[in-house]
């Protein structure tokens, strides 16, 4: 089957299926794995060349919703008559739910349905470590600087800090993502703060970027020198990547608690 992938973590379920070697095309944020990195590039996953992707005739376009702005791809695709499965997990059991979506439109169910099922039982196996963990601290995730987005309670962070024993700072507020301010963030007092600026380059986040804002080292994360920069791969994309990352997160606040748990090899960063 001739499949394009148009964002980074449809291209990373792919892989996860190990159907990365049936694409023949990806959009210029597919940075994962190293293997597909030579193929053709159409374009930031909100700016698809859509001429270029319909002279390629895909069997099979893997489209997403999960970034405000896609919806123009999809409109496309549909005016186009262009095959396309359209995925937007929220949750990581939407995640899982889309491994089996894929495999069965891509040939490969019965493969999917192994990968998913450990997906879900390395999830339940972090959650049972994470509520027996007596302390929950809480967690400020940066999504963006200015303005402040952050995640909400709808969304696979959440989820991701409670099954490595902590607590979304914004978990209270029903939306996917946030858009709040920073008077705010110091009112909620994290324990920790975490920064993933999404499509900013690791190595460009700096952590004086937080230190700077007014009140910065009366907050509890700052006083307790708990302010990281986390890798946006591994944190803010909707695909089994984020397990890697919970588990990274989880070693992080609770060393000994994790410390017997191991990744399905499988999902060990290629």
């Amino acid at each position: 089957m001739k499949i394009i992938s148009i964002c980074p973590s449809n291209t990373e379920l792919l892989t996860y299926l190990q159907l990365e070697h049936q694409l023949i095309a990806i959009d210029d944020f597919s940075d994962w794995p190293s293997s597909i990195q030579h193929l053709p590039r159409l374009g930031p996953d909100l700016s698809i060349n859509m001429d270029l992707l319909e002279s390629m005739e895909p069997e099979l376009v893997i489209a997403s919703l999960s970034v405000p702005g896609m919806e123009k791809n999809i409109e496309e695709l549909e005016r186009r008559k262009i095959p396309h499965l359209v995925l937007n997990p929220n949750s990581l059991q939407e995640i899982a739910d889309d491994l089996r979506i894929l495999g069965k439109a891509c040939g490969v169910l019965e493969h999917a349905e192994v990968r998913a099922a450990e997906f879900e039982s390395f999830v339940a196996s972090m959650k049972k470590i994470g509520e027996s963990c007596e302390i929950k601290p809480s967690l400020y995730w940066e999504w963006w600087p200015n303005p402040i987005f952050t995640p909400g309670g709808i969304n696979w962070l959440t989820e991701v800090s409670d099954i490595a024993g902590g607590v979304n700072l914004f978990a209270d507020v029903e939306l996917a993502s946030v858009q709040t301010d920073w008077n705010d963030v110091l009112k909620r007092n994290p324990d920790y703060a975490f920064l993933a600026w999404v499509g900013v380059q690791h190595h460009r986040i700096k952590p004086g970027h937080l230190l700077k804002r007014p009140g910065a080292s009366e907050m509890s994360a700052i006083k307790l020198d708990r302010l990281h920069v986390m890798e946006e791969w591994l944190y803010c994309r909707p695909s089994p990547r984020l397990l890697e990352g919970a588990l990274k997160l989880a070693t992080l606040i609770h060393p000994k608690e994790y410390v017997n748990l191991t990744l399905p090899e499988w999902i060990i960063e290629k």
